[in-house]
């Protein structure tokens, strides 16, 4: 007898659960597009490395030592410039993981079977992807050596030079993990915190009834949507505040820019997550399925696709593409740019344009749907 009560109850929650069309489809068609895409976009291996080359020599061995770069399934060149200065700038716009500098005289001195010194500069933001970089690099540069030695007669073997590759580790040179993932903490808790409540914080309001005694009053419909999401915006700049004192005093991450800067950022960062969460709860009718919609639909896709957890460029091209449509992809740039890097305005300008441009974009289509919901 209790099983048969136990049972009509639990028949009773399925039939309910069927009843919500957009809850069932959240439980059911959410956790397979969540597969699907991040079966791709998963992934931990280390693959198609930017590096940026600086041919100071342009000749022919020089040119054959860039050729093993270009044909490597590990690497591919971004772009050949002249000078390690005009690569640097690769680096601080994370246009590129590796700098290869071949100086001038590479060339004459492989002929003369001098030392020719290979630069190999790395942008150490990322520990555990240039790890796996530098180890193809030096596999790479290693194996070619042992090609020339081995292409030459025993006498010009010993007379041909060698190259000597020094590694050098820009911005995180001792390779910590935690610089490069505290400040994604960062990021990761203005979004889960402030979309969240804000997507329930309209929604709380037709669950209860208190919507309608709202709209009586005297507010103004963007007083109301000001009104709800002040709060949550302000929450999350003292987050700002209290993680940016966490990570520098206490786990000791440099703050090598500008922090008014970096307030300001999040300050764009914050009005993009309020947006959506704005969204989501004209889109949703309780709060529980603002939460799941928030959760399942927004947050996870964007914490994997961002690059927060895996590198965007080791991701198939198609969902490369997709992840410009997610704001943490900009926003962790900026703050590892500003934290690590010390950058400014000047390079993080595309960035920080297209986190105002997805903000004022979501936030207007917010605004247009809560037209129908907040009447």
């Amino acid at each position: 007898m209790r099983g048969a009560r136990l049972g009509v109850l639990v028949w009773k929650e399925f039939l309910e659960l069927r009843l919500n069309p957009r809850l069932f489809g959240i439980v059911i068609v959410a956790p397979i597009l969540q597969l699907t895409l991040l079966g791709y976009a998963a992934t931990t291996d280390v693959r198609d490395v930017p590096i940026v080359v600086a041919d100071g020599d342009r000749t022919r061995p020089s040119r054959d030592l860039v050729y093993r770069f270009e044909a490597s399934r590990h690497f591919t060149v971004v772009a050949t410039v002249t000078t390690v200065g005009e690569a640097e700038a690769f680096l601080e716009q994370g246009r590129a993981w590796l700098a290869l500098g071949i100086p001038p005289g590479y060339g004459r001195d492989m002929a003369r079977g001098g030392s020719a010194v290979v630069q190999v500069a790395a942008d150490g933001t990322d520990a555990n992807s240039i790890t796996a970089a530098l180890g193809y690099a030096n596999a790479l540069v290693a194996g070619y050596a042992r090609e020339l030695v081995a292409s030459r007669s025993a006498s010009d073997a010993a007379a041909a030079g060698v190259m000597d590759p020094r590694i050098r580790v820009w911005f995180n040179p001792e390779l910590e993990s935690r610089v490069f993932m505290i400040p994604g903490v960062l990021a990761l808790v203005l979004l889960v915190v402030t979309a969240n409540l804000a997507a329930m914080a309209i929604v709380r309001e037709k669950e209860v009834g208190t919507l309608e005694q709202l709209n009586v009053t005297p507010l103004r419909r963007w007083e109301l949507i000001v009104g709800k999401l002040l709060p949550y915006g302000v929450i999350g700049m003292i987050d700002v505040l209290l993680v940016t004192a966490v990570a520098v005093f206490w786990f000791d991450v440099p703050l090598r820019g500008s922090f008014p800067l970096l307030f300001a950022l999040s300050l764009v960062y914050v009005l993009c997550t309020l947006a959506l969460g704005l969204f989501v709860s004209t889109i949703s009718s309780t709060q529980q399925q603002a939460m799941l919609t928030a959760v399942f639909f927004f947050l996870m896709p964007m914490i994997y696709l961002s690059g927060f957890v895996f590198p965007v460029e080791n991701m198939p091209q198609p969902i490369q593409w997709l992840t410009y449509a997610i704001p943490l992809r900009y926003f962790l740039v900026i703050l590892r740019g500003i934290f690590l890097k010390g950058v400014g305005l000047e390079v993080l300008w595309p960035q920080a344009t297209a986190l105002a441009a997805w903000g004022a974009v979501v936030f207007s289509l917010a605004v247009l749907r809560s037209t129908k919901t907040l009447k």
